[in-house]
């Protein structure tokens, strides 16, 4: 039996009702295509498999790394983690940020067909199918590092045992001899906020004791850690330990302890999640649940280089969390 020809650009464009070089445009990541030409022409591309094969001569030298901000603790680990990857493997690093929270448009899709990179590594988990099959009809491979939702089956990525990392911060601090253990949520549409929660739920389930009302969902600023850590430390029966979403949670609890005028750790326990840099800096320096983010960066980089490589494998990992033991815990006061 024949093998089945090669579609042409040329074969595309006639099926299209377009030019060659509307094709080519698309293809490239170009302007100047109505975005009903270029949905039509992309469909065409996928379903041929057309620029599945061929492209790796006209790629660049760079892995792509896309995240919200540049400015967080966060996305410095994540920058060296691809960045020590990139340069083991003769790659450059390129840097694109599409501001606060996931917010991904066409644009930054299009800029990325621009560049050709050999693969990219996403903070954000929310690819749309269509931009998820302009990569792929690219043959760019991508990977999401510590997904903040819970990214599709067919969608690669590397996060961490959050759930774990819950039961830990809850278990150090039952060990400690706290009963009255609250808990501040991170926001409520992200999975690694939701399953920290439930680890923490988890950990006092298994120890008989009771969760002390609803842990509130709340943002993950600093701000957002003080407004909670003032409701719950205001009242008569305030909890003598509190498990935080993050650090920065964590420190602005801290802050609002020290306002009622209570002391860390003597008359409240406090635990953060991610062991960011000011995690240590703090005074109390901040007992908290590291999260390997340059490993988990790294692995992610990794990974994106293996599938452009074209090799199979398991394409889900989740790295390890370990509780980080600092000043911010004692036993619960007399």
């Amino acid at each position: 039996m024949p093998a089945p020809t090669r579609p042409t650009l040329d074969a595309i464009a006639r099926e299209a009702s377009v030019s060659l070089s509307t094709v080519s445009k698309v293809l490239n990541g170009r302007p100047g295509v109505s975005a009903a030409t270029r949905r039509r022409v992309e469909e065409l591309l996928h379903d041929s498999g057309y620029a599945r094969r061929g492209v790796d001569a006209e790629r660049g030298e760079t892995v792509e790394l896309v995240i919200e901000n540049l400015a967080s603790e966060w996305s410095v680990a994540v920058i060296r983690g691809v960045e020590r990857v990139s340069r083991e493997n003769g790659l450059a690093l390129t840097l694109s940020t599409i501001g606060d929270y996931h917010a991904v448009g066409d644009e930054l899709i299009t800029g990325v067909l621009r560049r050709k990179p050999v693969a990219i590594v996403l903070q954000f988990s929310n690819l749309t199918a269509d931009h998820r099959r302009q990569l792929r009809t690219r043959n760019i491979p991508f990977v999401v590092v510590d997904p903040a939702g819970d990214p599709p089956p067919d969608v690669p990525a590397i996060g961490a045992t959050n759930w774990a990392g819950g039961v830990a911060a809850t278990r150090h601090l039952l060990a400690l001899g706290h009963t009255r253990i609250a808990a501040i949520g991170g926001p409520a549409d992200l999975l690694c906020s939701r399953a920290r929660l439930a680890g923490y739920e988890s950990a006092l389930g298994e120890a008989g004791v009771r969760i002390p009302g609803r842990a509130r969902a709340a943002g993950f600023s600093r701000a957002d850690g003080e407004r909670e850590g003032r409701r719950l430390l205001a009242g008569p029966d305030r909890p003598t330990a509190i498990v935080c979403g993050n650090d920065m949670q964590a420190l602005g609890v801290c802050d609002a302890a020290f306002a009622l005028g209570l002391d860390v750790p003597s008359d409240v326990s406090v635990v953060g999640f991610d062991d960011a840099p000011s995690a240590s800096w703090a005074r109390p320096p901040l007992t908290t649940v590291r999260q390997p983010l340059q490993e988990m960066a790294e692995e992610a980089t990794r990974l994106a280089l293996r599938l452009r490589a074209g090799e199979v494998e398991n394409t889900r990992l989740e790295l390890a969390t370990t509780l980080v033991e600092r000043g911010s815990t004692a036993p619960p006061p007399a």
